[in-house]
């Protein structure tokens, strides 16, 4: 019988991340969610990439998840959506990745999962070009970003922080979200208010 070979892919772009810790949020350093559960996701903009042949430039995918405790103590119900401008080729690559099929961070995730509903196909409006990141997708996800204020002078504070052994980004720049909402039949909350942050990725498979 015949081995397959698994399908060669790269893609590279933004992320922007958002959930319902404090600013900075205390798992990036192998700490307990703020509130004892994690509920939060991720946005990544494909500035280039490919599935094989396919090629994967310019299109957006979400996922985001409901965890009842810290994400490596598992039980999480997630969705992932999908840029309706895919065509049949592209989504069936990025489904594979999503559902933790082709390696990358996505393959430790869906460990986690209990469930994992999707694809959902909507339309992304994802502005990376700008020194604050926004993300629009159809009804299901709203992320609108703002910069973290000294306390006392009111003034803006630009932290970063460095991931060396990071999974999702390696460095990433620590903001507030002005508003970070998730509509879906499976996964919904509204953590406005809380930790965000966004910084280029890397990934190779298989």
């Amino acid at each position: 019988m015949a081995t397959v070979k698994p399908t060669n892919w790269m893609i590279k772009g933004q992320v922007v991340i958002a959930c319902n810790c404090d600013y900075g949020c205390p798992c990036n350093v192998n700490g307990r969610p703020t509130s004892g559960d994690c509920e939060g996701g991720w946005t990544w903009h494909i500035e280039q990439g490919s599935y094989g042949d396919v090629r994967l430039d310019g299109l957006n995918i979400g996922l985001y998840a409901d965890w009842p405790a810290a994400i490596h103590e598992g039980n999480g119900v997630a969705t992932y959506l999908i840029d309706e401008r895919a065509d049949e080729a592209q989504r069936s690559a990025l489904r594979t990745l999503l559902e933790g099929n082709g390696g990358g961070p996505w393959a430790i995730f869906r460990k986690t999962f209990t469930e994992l509903h999707g694809p959902r196909y909507v339309r992304f409006e994802v502005n990376a070009d700008t020194n604050l990141p926004l993300v629009l997708a159809a009804d299901a996800v709203s992320i609108e970003m703002e910069y973290i204020l000294n306390p006392v002078t009111k003034e803006t504070i630009h932290p970063r922080l460095a991931l060396p052994e990071g999974l999702v980004v390696k460095e990433a720049a620590l903001v507030g979200t002005k508003q970070f909402t998730v509509r879906d039949d499976n996964v919904s909350y509204d953590h406005s208010g809380r930790y965000g942050a966004f910084g280029f990725f890397q990934y190779f498979g298989p």
